[in-house]
């Protein structure tokens, strides 16, 4: 029984205070005036009566009601419902503090002011929470106040405060109970009422506040705070209505059962009160929101606005939702009670009844459906409890990681915190003990979880279950309705707006108090109303296993793999060891999954017999291995109890060391973090306590018949029957019973130490590896929540915090442990209640374990060390080139799979990775050597290398090996060879020899010198230290020499113009000037010892003595060197003559002598001597191809604008139109005349720069000068309407196809901005191109070809008025066709400058220049780098993805590496365009040696088929990458000087775009994809010295610039291009079987990034080989193989061969045809004993033969070709769908068509099928054809093209008619495929048709694109033709 009110409260404005800023409160009587004992007042009641504020108002306000919420210090709820309302101040009183303000001049200040009220409040304080009755019982009396009721005030309160009223009913009610829990109460003024108290008052009381709250807010916006609820978050009520705040935090309060919340709950905040709002703990308060603006600071504070219906959540407040079918099924089922009509709102007759419950019921339906979602969140959590004492008093714990790993939500973040929180600590204690008073939530969780599971998926039925509950909770609150009447009078309407009113009474004390005595009496006298609880068992309900298992994944548990876990555990205890080997890969494998690993535990307790198990040393390996791997992948929480399992088993196997000395499994197990986790050994504690209180109590248990029985019941059971009994028992015996308790727990305690101690002190402690790998003594790990924050604070002392390495003395492991024990004494012991003087002996205790049991470790560790060590695999060699030399002998290592797949065994097959085995660092090589572990692929031998050059990255890493367990150091080596290697050092290699290792590593890959790189060094490591030292002090040359040297380089230079081949041997005079210079060295200021490249020459010219003479006096001043110039003994300058750039000079015809002057006027450009001592320009040539009209000394000062003085020079000149390609660096960035004011220039007058501009514009004029067509008036025509190579107007759809210039140009440049502005004065005044309409579409005359996609274009182009054309009139398109955007001016230019967009801005226009500038965006080096990296990412990922943004597709996209080859290509493109159609094309981009080195490479090899083969590449690549100084050394970071720098390959780019190229043009290049593949691993491998230093100069310097006769012979290969040849005569591995090049052929590929293709050479591996790039290596492993595949041939063989695709080199194991037969030839010979023929002798035999056969034969069959094996089926441009370019148009066509007729059939459409003509693209000379039918036809031109004959040839092999201008003529004009022919029909003439010819001549041939008209000499004729075309058709 309880008070129904404690105090009656009267509180009043206090009129005192009124001076104040605000005004206060006071209360005028209170009731009783005494505390009572057991329930003292609350202060501060009179802040909650007027939370906003005590004001007085200028007019009476309605009275109001609200409840405050108080809490006290114990956490008990006072609740005070206030009664408020209005009085008139006592107009008599002075109102001087209010009105003297307005008006302080007036002397009386007394005045009359407006009237004021008061407000006055009546406050109950209770322990109850009956609002209704509170507020009839206020208002009865405020009631009786204002109407002036007969009834005495004090009779009301007295009355109130000596209500009795039962707390809550029993269980379900019974008519005799119905007194008890139903109270009929009146005050004594004529009213009643009737208080239900609940039958269950654990259940809250919410009448309708749940409903009402989800009506403000929503079901979303309810939950989030319901989430954040439990979770611990700030939540804030904002209303204005005082009662809806406290209603919204009652209703959170209700859904939150069973939880209690036991934070800070003030449901109305007095204003006064606001800064409790920045209180760090969480809360729920609701405040006014007249104070919203204070509470927008708060940054993590969830505000709930109940009237706005919104809910704001800060930004920085991550608020955890429910795991998510839950919160799904619980949105559910709120809409479906709260909107019902949702479910039937789409049927066509919708039930009548479908509106939602009234409030109160709809209430309880959604605290049901909060029940519900409650039961299923901790179904099963009384399995988790561990009881660890039962008496005196039940102490229970939970068993939080069993719960969440059972219910597989160990990841899942709400669960997690409300786990953690206040909330759940509370439900365990109050819920946990099993034998109490049960409630609605106990038998839900106990006996519906079964039911809830079944109708998870049925909301129909979840609904019913919903109303079940929602009726439970309704019938609690009103246990019987149908009594709730009440009879309470209301004041009359508007009685608060009377005028004149009395003020409320001042009440009699003594009246009231004599009420409250006799109550108080009559209390004490009554008997004592004991209700009685209804305690019992708590229900366990269903175990948790039942619930998880559904959610297994049926993989992980699959019975086979729990068979191969139990049969390995059955042959190591069998002493199988042969057959547990071969299972425990997989046995690893499976112990990923839970079953297998709970399974293993189980078989292996089934092996211990008597606690102990004695193994051998190699079962104790295999045990102690398994072990590890089940531990491994367990979690430090221990979710699933595994190592709670085989805790009892690492103590109980062991293998015996020695005498008397035994090693347990403990020893090898501790590296795991689940060890040092404080919470693990608590449960493991608390749950071994709870088995032996549950076996102390059986034991006490009289043996009887129900013995079984018993031996089943659970802890709790048995607790619950003690606790039932312990009322009964005596004194002593519950004193015995706490004792026996105490006493278990405390030899538990002891029993802890010492395991602990077992696991936590490492096998060495001189070493601790535990302790620091496992967090326990790394105070930094807590993030991995290894170490929980209270042990990180002890263990600070004796640890270096950072590295978390002790410090040193193995003592302070043993103090380190010792703590870590004593924390978890204290903490496990004080929890359950063992008394002092045990803790205190376990104390003491502890050391003296720690200490005994290191002792026994000691002799342990002594005896382990002598144990023979484990069979590792035998270390393998690798192989060595010549030279190459070991640095260090191989260390033992793991090779780690990465995140490339297909070795780690993820595309299925066995893992080749990890694999064990040796690194080996040698001189040239970083190689790994070794095996796999998984014994199913163990002997295969993997390799995989790399040379050191190309290492770009070297972290540390620490790794955990799979097999051993243990975390080690490690290495992850990137290179730029596209290889990764991630190793971990074996415990064997000692840790110094590891950073021994990276150093040496570091000095290899960085020499100081590149003369230190393997190239120089190969084969003489002894050698090169010594020959540093003895260097020449002799300072410079003399100036004889200087001239002399000159003088014999410059008459070397100048024979070369000559083309007479005249053979003289050297001018004496030159060798005699070789020979003074020889062996020595010149060394000037300017130190500089850069890397070598070593060059060779194929062309021996000799020279002729005569006609030598200078133009030009050396000047002697100039002649300074720039850096040394070291000769070797045998060198002569002469070897100049040699270097690639003469000979394709004079492959060209560029260049003349410039001194013989007869020659020189013919010739447009001469070779000019002037860099001959590089002093000019330290990067470029000697020798360098200029304009004849400019001398050498206006090149000398032009060269200053450019930056590295790199100016224009001419590289190339197409041999058909003599147009030029010129190279050069950009101007300088502060244009020309700002340069020369530079400070190290004496500064020149404006005249000066006037005239350098001029000059240079001179310069240009010169170039344009010398191109022949620049005085031919006829060739001026538009750029504008240049079409591509076969295209003309008679086809549209091509012309769709092919990118215009103009396009182009677009595409290159970028954005369309105009440029304006100017140079400045001097510099260029070139013209830009600006965008307008184009007019015409035009051709030149000279129609240049080209291929794009399509097989062959060679066409005729109609002729059209030309000066019409530049009249600027409008040509008609050829079939009037749409007319193209206008691009360029009228007049093409005569040379276009491609330059930085960037550099150029500030260009004028100038309309007489000839020349025009081409500003397009380039990208800098930097891109390049970073792109490359993030390539090299892509291609090699460390780990296996694990978001979709680590995809290779995505990381490829990401690094944009195809965006900068499609720059490149499209830049190239245009150039190639331009220089076709007769202009030449200057590139001057950044500073000439990067990305212009690209384009000019790329334009030559597209532009002249001569650098398709393979000594026109390498002419190239000699010419513009070597000679013209691209930095090798610098952008390969090959020494130490440039290591900062970082890997730029801008050459591996220009490799990529030739490869690109080679996929769309298969047949136009000699050599092969493998060929450009091993340039790309040469290029950095730095094996030859051919792409070392920056330029010609440094190769000079160094001395490796020309290499003698008698050097070449030596074995060492210095070039690429020398091994190269060498090897392409042994092997055709760099050759290209389907090369059938086309005279004159320019190809012009695609750019699009749909069109580029990822380079195989990225991303392939040989593991079996390695790289197969150094070609000794792998022969040399190839042959061993062979032989051993012999011996075996009496048995039967299969004949199947297994190919890896990252194992095998596919090109070998299986090679293409015809490399196979030529291999077989071969083979053939040798057995034969014949000297084997040359492949290529044998290829061009076969060749030469098979032309011969396809002559003979008239109709060709293919079976007979097998040349053509692999080019048949190959078309000239490799097939394949290419996406259009010109970004006209729509769809994409296929390029398959051999020759175009006019363009007419050079496309085929897409649906046509592949054009036959394709497959004989190879037949190229006349004889081949076959002629079936020919004669002559006429046939009709194009659209408004007269009748022309042509012979026409019908082909029935090649199923193609082709024409000719005549019989004779050997170039075919066109050719129409019969493939795409629809029909041949009789035509009649038309218009301009020969004359004098039958009607019936006339025929039309239908193709898919258009209809060809002919015309034949006669009918009969025609009729033939007609036949033999349609037989033709028919046969096809």
């Amino acid at each position: 029984m309880a008070r129904l009110a404690d105090y009656f409260v009267v509180v009043g404005y206090d009129l005192d205070k009124r001076g104040c800023s605000e005004g206060q409160g006071r209360i005028l009587q209170r009731f009783p005036e005494k505390d009572w004992e057991d329930n003292p007042f609350p202060q501060g009641v009179e802040l909650f009566c007027q939370p906003s504020g005590w004001q007085l108002v200028p007019q009476r306000l309605p009275p109001s009601f609200f409840m405050a919420v108080l809490t006290n210090i114990n956490s008990e709820r006072h609740y005070c419902p206030c009664f408020t309302f209005w009085e008139e101040l006592d107009s008599t009183q002075p109102q001087k503090s209010l009105s003297s303000e307005a008006d302080e001049d007036d002397e009386s200040g007394i005045i009359e002011s407006p009237q004021l009220f008061a407000p006055k409040s009546l406050v109950l304080v209770s322990r109850l929470d009956h609002t209704d009755v509170f507020r009839n019982c206020l208002g009865l009396i405020y009631t009786v106040h204002i109407d002036g009721l007969n009834f005495p005030m004090e009779t009301l309160i007295g009355n109130l405060l000596s209500c009795i009223i039962p707390t809550a009913g029993g269980s379900q009610p019974s008519p005799e109970d119905m007194e008890e829990s139903v109270r009929t109460i009146t005050l004594g003024a004529g009213d009643r009422q009737v208080i239900q108290t609940p039958i269950n008052d654990s259940l809250p009381v919410s009448g309708s506040s749940v409903a009402l709250l989800f009506r403000q807010l929503g079901i979303s916006n309810v939950l989030y705070l319901f989430c954040a609820a439990l979770t611990e978050h700030k939540i804030l009520f904002l209303s204005a209505s005082y009662h809806r705040l406290t209603d919204a935090c009652r209703a959170l309060l209700a859904v939150m059962f069973p939880l209690k919340y036991s934070f800070t709950y003030i449901p109305i905040l007095p204003g006064k009160l606001l800064e409790v709002l920045s209180t760090p703990t969480p809360f729920i308060i609701g405040v006014n929101s007249s104070f919203r603006s204070e509470t927008q600071e708060l940054l993590d504070v969830i505000i709930a606005d109940l009237d706005g219906g919104t809910v704001t959540i800060p930004e920085c407040v991550h608020v955890s939702l429910l795991p998510d079918p839950l919160l799904q099924q619980t949105q559910t089922a709120l809409s479906m009670v709260l909107d019902p009509e949702l479910d039937v709102a789409d049927q066509a007759f919708p039930p009548a009844s479908t509106q939602p419950s009234t409030l109160k019921i709809q209430d309880k339906e959604i605290r049901a459906v909060f029940l519900w979602l409650f039961a299923q969140l901790l179904q099963g959590y009384r399995w988790c409890l561990h009881i660890i004492r039962i008496h005196p008093e039940p102490v229970i714990r939970f068993h939080k990681a069993a719960f969440l790993g059972q219910r597989a939500l160990t990841e899942d973040d709400f669960l997690t915190k409300v786990l953690d929180g206040m909330a759940f600590a509370g439900f365990v204690s109050e819920r946990g003990p099993p034998y109490r008073p049960i409630d609605v939530f106990d038998e839900l969780v106990a006996n519906q979880v079964k039911r809830i599971r079944l109708e998870e998926g049925n909301p129909r039925k979840v609904m019913n279950h919903i109303k079940e509950l929602a009726e439970q909770l309704f019938k609690n609150e009103n246990p019987y309705p149908a009594v709730a009447m009440h009879k309470v009078q209301r004041p009359t309407e508007g009685s608060h707006l009377r005028i004149h009113q009395a003020s409320f009474p001042h009440l009699d004390e003594v009246t009231v108090q004599l009420y409250i005595d006799h109550a108080a009496t009559k209390m004490k006298t009554a008997p004592p109303a004991v209700r009685v609880e209804m305690k019992c068992m708590v229900p366990l309900g269903p175990p948790l296993g039942d619930v998880v298992d559904r959610n297994g994944n049926a993989l992980a548990n699959s019975a086979r793999r729990l068979e191969v876990v139990r049969n390995c555990i059955n042959y190591v205890f069998e002493n199988k060891m042969l057959e547990a080997k071969k299972l425990l890969p997989a046995v690893l494998r499976a112990l990923k999954g839970r079953a297998a690993r709970q399974c293993l535990t189980q078989e292996l307790n089934q092996h211990v017999q008597q606690n102990r198990a004695v193994l051998d040393d190699q079962q104790f390996d295999y045990i102690v291995r398994m072990m590890n791997c089940t531990l491994q992948d367990c979690s430090h929480m221990d979710e699933h109890g595994i190592a709670a399992a085989l805790l009892p088993l690492v103590t109980a196997f062991c293998r015996k060391l020695g005498a008397g000395i035994t090693q347990f499994a403990y020893s090898c197990v501790q590296e795991h973090s689940v060890w040092a986790n404080m919470q693990f050994w608590e449960a493991m504690f608390y749950s071994d306590v709870q088995n032996h209180i549950r076996a102390l109590y059986l034991e006490t248990e009289p043996p009887s018949a129900g013995q079984a029985e018993q031996a089943e019941q659970g802890a709790l059971e048995i607790a619950s029957e003690q606790r039932r009994l312990w009322p009964t028992l005596s004194k002593d015996k519950q004193q015995e019973l706490v004792q026996k308790e105490e006493s278990t727990v405390y030899s538990q305690a002891i029993h802890y130490a010492n395991r602990m101690s077992y696991l936590l002190l490492p096998l060495d402690t001189s070493k601790n590896r535990l302790l620091r790998s496992s967090g326990l003594g790394d105070v930094e790990s807590v993030s991995n929540s290894y170490v929980t924050n209270s042990m990180a604070g002890s263990m600070a002392e004796s640890y270096d915090t950072e590295s978390g390495f002790e410090d040193a003395e193995s003592s302070d492991v043993a103090n380190t442990v010792v703590r870590f024990i004593n924390r978890f004494v204290d903490k496990v012991c004080n929890e359950s209640g063992v008394t002092n003087e045990h803790l205190k002996s376990l104390h003491s205790m502890i050391p003296d374990i720690v200490q005994m049991h290191i002792e026994t470790l000691d002799a342990v560790h002594r005896e382990s060390k002598r144990l023979p060590p484990i069979q590792k695999p035998k270390l393998l060699r690798p192989a060595l080139l010549p030279g190459e030399e070991l640095m260090m002998e191989g260390m033992r290592v793991h090779l780690l799979s990465d995140g490339r797949e297909e070795a780690a065994g993820v595309t299925g097959g066995p893992p080749l990775l990890p694999a064990e085995g040796a690194i080996f660092l040698t001189t040239y090589r970083l190689i790994f050597k070794g095996t796999p572990n998984d014994p199913l692929v163990a002997e295969q031998v993997l390799t995989r290398s790399f040379p050191v050059a190309s290492l770009t990255k070297e972290k540390k890493i620490s790794v955990c090996v799979p097999m051993d367990q243990f975390i080690q150091e490690g290495l992850q080596l990137r290179s730029c060879t596209f290889q990764l290697m991630k190793i971990a050092f074996d415990e064997e290699v000692a840790s110094d020899l590891a950073e021994v290792f990276r150093k040496h590593l570091h000095k290899l890959r960085y020499p100081s010198q590149v003369d230190g790189t393997f190239a120089f060094t190969v084969g003489q490591s002894g050698k090169m230290a010594a020959e540093h030292k003895s260097k020449d002090k002799n300072p410079s040359l003399s100036p004889w020499q200087t001239n002399e040297l000159f003088h014999g380089l410059k008459s070397g230079v100048h024979t070369l113009g000559r083309m007479s081949q005249s053979t003289t041997t050297l001018s004496k005079n030159l060798m005699k000037t070789a020979k003074k210079t020889i062996g020595r060295q010149y060394v000037t200021r300017k130190k500089y010892t850069p890397p070598t490249w070593e060059s060779r020459s194929s062309l021996q010219s000799q020279l002729d003595g005569d006609e030598i003479s200078v133009l030009e006096e050396v000047d002697q001043s100039s002649l300074t060197l720039s850096s040394t110039i070291k000769s070797s003994d045998r060198q002569t300058m002469s070897n100049v003559v040699e270097r690639a750039c003469c000979r394709d000079y004079q492959r060209l015809g560029l260049g003349t002598l410039s001194n013989s002057l007869t020659r020189s006027k013919n010739e447009p450009f001469r070779i000019s001597t002037l860099n001959r001592m590089y002093a000019v320009c330290h990067s470029y040539p000697g020798l360098l191809i200029v304009p004849q009209s400019v001398p050498d000394g206006t090149l000398q000062r032009i060269s200053r604008c450019y930056r590295q003085n790199r100016f224009p020079v001419v590289c190339w000149r197409s041999s058909r139109s003599k147009a030029v390609l010129l190279r050069s660096a950009g101007l300088h960035g502060k244009g020309v005349a700002g340069f020369f004011k530079s400070p190290n220039a004496p500064s020149p007058g404006p005249s000066q720069a006037d005239s350098l501009g001029l000059e240079q514009e001179k310069y240009l004029q010169a170039i344009i000068s010398s191109m022949p067509s620049y005085s031919e008036a006829s060739s001026r025509n538009t750029l504008s309407g240049f079409t591509s190579a076969h295209m003309s107007g008679s086809d549209s759809s091509d012309k769709l196809r092919q990118p215009k210039i103009g396009v182009l140009m677009k595409q290159v440049m970028g954005s369309k901005e105009e440029l304006a502005g100017t140079f400045s004065r001097g510099g260029w005044r070139a013209r830009f191109i600006s965008v307008s309409q184009q007019r015409a579409a035009a051709r030149p005359p000279a129609s240049p070809r080209g291929k794009w996609g399509s097989m062959r274009g060679s066409g005729r182009v109609g002729a059209y008025d030309v000066g019409s054309r530049l009249a600027g009139k409008e040509s008609p398109q050829a079939n009037g066709g749409p007319s193209e955007p206008h691009f360029l001016r009228q007049q093409r230019a005569y040379l276009y400058i491609i330059g930085d967009k960037s550099q150029l801005k500030g260009s004028k226009q100038d309309a007489f220049q000839q020349w025009e500038v081409v500003p397009i965006e380039v990208f800098d080096v930097r891109q390049v780098k970073t792109s490359f990296k993030k390539l090299m990412k892509a291609c090699m990922p460390t780990s296996p993805p694990v978001s979709p943004n680590e995809t290779f597709y995505h990381c490829l996209e990401e690094s944009e590496w195809m965006c900068l080859l499609h720059k490149v290509l499209q830049v190239s493109v245009l150039v190639v365009e331009l220089l076709d159609t007769g202009s030449s094309v200057m590139v001057s981009l950044e500073d000439g040696w990067d990305i212009t080195t690209q384009v000019v490479s790329l334009v030559q090899l597209l532009s002249d088929p001569y650098y398709r083969t393979f000594d026109g590449f390498r002419l190239l690549v000699e010419k513009e990458w070597l000679s013209f100084g691209h930095r090798f050394s610098h952008r390969g970071a090959q020494t130490l000087a440039s290591q900062s720098s970082g890997f730029t390959p801008i050459f591996l780019q220009f490799l990529d775009c030739v490869h690109q190229i080679h996929l769309q043009f298969p047949m136009e290049f000699e050599f092969s994809q493998y060929y450009l593949k091993f340039l790309a691993y040469h290029y950095v491998s730095n094996r030859f010295r051919t792409f070392l230093l920056d330029s010609d100069c440094e190769r000079i310097e160094l001395g490796v610039m020309y290499e003698e006769k008698g050097e070449r012979k030596s074995q060492q290969v210095k070039s690429v291009w020398d091994y190269i040849e060498r090897l392409n005569k042994s092997t055709p591995v760099f050759f290209n079987y389907m090369f059938a090049p086309e005279d004159g052929e320019v190809l012009k590929p695609y750019s699009y990034i749909s069109n580029l293709k990822v380079w195989d050479f990225y991303t392939e591996e040989t593991l079996s080989e390695g790289p197969s790039y150094d070609w000794e290596l792998v022969q040399g492993q190839a042959e061993p193989g062979e032989e051993s595949e012999r011996p075996d041939t009496a048995a039967p063989k299969s004949q199947r061969r297994i190919v890896w695709p990252c194992y095998d080199n596919p090109c070998r194991v299986v090679p293409d045809a015809i490399t196979k037969l030529l291999q077989e030839l071969q083979h053939l010979e040798a057995e034969l004993g014949q000297v084997s023929e040359r492949w290529k002798d044998t290829w061009d035999k076969i060749k030469a033969t098979q032309r011969t056969e396809s002559k003979l034969e008239s109709r060709h069959s293919l079976s007979s070709s097998l040349l053509m094996l692999s080019a048949l089926s190959q078309p000239r441009r490799s097939r394949g769908l290419y996406l259009q370019e010109s970004g006209v148009g729509v769809g994409s066509s296929l390029n398959l068509s051999l020759d175009s007729e006019g363009g007419g059939s050079a496309t085929p459409t897409a649906g046509s099928r592949p054009s036959t003509s394709a497959l004989y693209s190879q037949f190229q000379s006349s004889e081949s054809e076959n002629r079936s039918f020919e004669g002559t036809l006429f046939k009709k031109g194009a659209l408004l093209k007269p009748w022309k004959p042509r012979w026409f040839v019908l082909d029935k092999t090649k199923h193609q008619l082709r024409y000719y201008e005549s019989r004779q003529d050997k170039d075919c004009k066109g050719v129409i495929d019969l493939a795409e022919v629809e029909s041949v029909i009789p035509a009649t003439p038309t218009m301009g048709a020969p004359k004098n010819v039958d009607e019936k001549a006339f025929f039309d041939l239908k193709t898919t694109r258009r209809v060809y008209n002919f015309c034949a000499q006669d009918s009969m004729n025609a009729q033939l033709w007609m036949d033999n075309v349609q037989s033709c058709l028919s046969d096809a």
